[in-house]
């Protein structure tokens, strides 16, 4: 049996901040719960039969989608957006849920923009799927930019089927400097600007400059260079970390009921990013 009641699994899962973020969560709410990382190259029958024992567990890549099959139940919106990123243990039943997208609509509404609007999708993949949903599902009008256009447009194709009525269309991250559109929020999720690769921006500053705010899911570094162009240009920008730690205590009100303030997870990305400057500057 694990020794820990929760855990993440994923592969390779490396300098993963999820045991400091969660173990705070647990503490802000006087439990000493413990809380571990387990490293699994490929779900199976065998690998996710040792994860039957723990209270809950969450679930990062390469995993949110296979770990699906294995699992009793899903919810709704894990269904819909076919990713599962926290499992909850309710009497030996194993429930999947997907945080992302509430992670996400709470660091973008704290950070003090929506995606009820128009929202310029940076990127295809399994981050992008999360945003593209949310924002449809809030009646906004979408673009997304990606460098393959064929997995955009099934991207695109998906949300026309799963939401009637959605508003997107598809062009190239490449075009984007020709062109002249306007957008209420830009949302990188790509890994460009990513550690240790740090000194790059997924779209030129004439691209950010027509965004009234900006998003970057990549958290390490805290500020990067996307989230540097866009304070420059005097837009409103909201980093990474705000959604990591917002999916994370998404997950422990399912566990357990547990509720945060902003102020508490404010405080919180702060702590979390002074763990992650220790383990990857110091």
């Amino acid at each position: 049996m694990p020794k820990s009641n929760f855990l993440v699994i994923g592969h390779p899962i490396g300098h993963t901040m999820s045991p400091f973020i969660h173990k705070r969560l647990f503490e802000l709410r006087g439990k000493s719960e413990e809380y571990g990382v387990k490293d699994i190259p490929t779900i199976n029958s065998e690998s996710f039969s040792q994860l039957r024992f723990l209270r809950g567990f969450n679930v990062t890549i390469p995993h949110k989608t296979a770990v699906i099959p294995f699992l009793d139940k899903l919810d709704p919106k894990a269904e819909l957006f076919g990713s599962v990123n926290t499992v909850s243990n309710d009497g030996g039943v194993l429930t999947g849920y997907t945080t992302d997208g509430i992670g996400f609509l709470r660091a973008i509404e704290a950070g003090g923009a929506c995606v009820s609007e128009k929202t310029l999708l940076l990127g295809c993949g399994g981050a992008a799927r999360v945003v593209a949903y949310e924002a449809a599902l809030a009646g906004g009008e979408i673009v997304i930019a990606a460098r393959c256009a064929e997995k955009a447009e099934r991207l695109a194709d998906d949300l026309r089927q799963s939401i009637p009525g959605t508003r997107v269309r598809c062009t190239e991250i490449a075009n984007l400097e020709k062109e002249k559109d306007q957008y209420d929020l830009a949302v990188n999720t790509t890994p460009v600007g990513m550690y240790p690769k740090a000194g790059a921006s997924v779209v030129a500053e004439q691209v950010v400059s027509r965004c009234s705010a900006v998003f970057d899911a990549v958290y390490n570094p805290d500020e990067t260079q996307f989230i540097r162009l866009a304070q420059k240009c005097g837009k409103t920008a909201i980093r990474g970390m705000a959604m990591l730690v917002w999916q994370a205590a998404a997950a422990h009100e399912i566990w357990d009921g547990s509720q945060y303030t902003a102020k508490e997870i404010d405080l919180l990305c702060r702590e979390s990013v002074q763990e992650m400057n220790r383990i990857f500057y110091s």
